[in-house]
């Protein structure tokens, strides 16, 4: 079972995410809903994907990011960042932050998917 982290502040977008996400088969899923909560779940458990969003009241996700990639044990985890922020600028400092993709909001259930599917059935690492 592949286990993703769904981290946004919005509980109608985790839920709108999630739903998305059931059209892969094999994947299970935990939620936070602040980046402190985020940190605390990647700090005791092992996930294979994060679903990110950048916009959080306590630890933004750029932080998050920067946590993970500062991390040897999570270094290659990946990370699909889904935000509002659509600009160049967000999207640079998210993919120099360690954002594997970048993706914004809206999205299609087939958008997503394609982006989640490109990250995880992708080659290890070595």
């Amino acid at each position: 079972m592949t286990k993703a982290l769904v981290v946004d502040d919005s509980k109608v977008m985790r839920d709108m995410i999630i739903a998305c996400l059931r059209g892969r088969p094999g994947l299970a899923f935990t939620h936070a809903s602040s980046g402190l909560e985020a940190i605390e779940r990647l700090s005791l458990a092992a996930f294979d994907l994060v679903v990110l969003d950048l916009n959080m009241p306590d630890i933004g996700g750029i932080e998050v990011l920067e946590f993970v990639r500062g991390q040897d044990r999570l270094r290659t985890l990946p990370i699909l960042v889904v935000t509002t922020r659509g600009d160049e600028g967000s999207r640079t400092r998210a993919i120099e932050a360690g954002a594997s993709r970048f993706l914004t909001k809206p999205f299609t259930p087939d958008l997503i998917l394609s982006e989640v599917g490109a990250l995880l059935d992708r080659p290890a690492s070595t």
